[in-house]
């Protein structure tokens, strides 16, 4: 018996033209042509976006470049000593001994007679007093000294251009009222600039209960 196997379908041939035919068979296309009108505004975006690039850059270049050592225009103090201009130990004074306390005093003092009284000290009077002697008056050794630290702080260029500011308004300010109140530390010594007057006020003696204490603790060592 003879089996025929079934014959597959021819495939039809397309005749549609062929696009690399159409366009050469190369693959070579005919350029665009855009209007002269869109053109001209493309090439300016261009250079607006190439200058706007450097311009970024500029300012780039410009926040990384490192401050400069110099302290603030008009708040530093060319006069002073170079050893003078070093940044104290962040510890108050009261808290030196010996040498070094002397040393630290004399550096507080060079700031205090060459810079702070100069500026910003005001006139002698009963109502605002002074002393030839103030390093001998602990509380007010202690409040220029923190006020110096102070300035040394925000004169540096990493405080800002608002340090200085900061400086006179949350520290200058309340050191000098407090140290020439008329009640303050030194209303015993010069109130006149004519009759210089230097006096320790006697402070507070000590509380019955640690003079009790006291008293205890030498009987027991008895």
């Amino acid at each position: 018996m003879n089996f025929r196997l079934p014959r597959a379908p021819e495939e039809e041939i397309s005749l549609e033209p062929d696009p690399l035919e159409e366009f050469g068979a190369a693959g070579e296309f005919d350029p665009v042509r855009l209007p002269e009108g869109d053109l001209d505004s493309i090439q300016a975006t261009v250079r607006k976006l190439l200058d706007r690039s450097a311009e970024q850059a500029r300012q780039l270049d410009h926040l990384a470049a490192a401050p400069g050592p110099a302290s603030l225009p008009g708040f530093g103090l060319p006069t002073m000593p170079a050893a003078a201009m070093m940044p104290p130990e962040p510890r108050p004074i009261l808290e030196l001994d010996g040498e070094e306390y002397e040393s630290e005093l004399d550096l507080l003092t060079d700031w205090v007679e060459d810079f702070l009284m100069p500026t910003y000290g005001s006139e002698v009077t009963t109502a605002s007093p002074w002393c030839d002697q103030w390093q001998e008056h602990l509380d007010v050794v202690a409040w220029l000294h923190a006020l110096w630290m102070a300035y040394l702080q925000h004169k540096d260029p990493e405080a800002g251009p608002a340090g200085p500011f900061v400086w006179h308004r949350d520290f200058l300010t309340h050191c000098m009222a407090a140290i020439r109140a008329a009640g303050g530390p030194l209303s015993a010594c010069q109130t006149d600039p004519e009759r210089p007057s230097h006096r320790l006020l006697r402070g507070p003696g000590r509380s019955v209960r640690a003079v009790a204490r006291d008293a205890e603790t030498a009987q027991a060592e008895e």
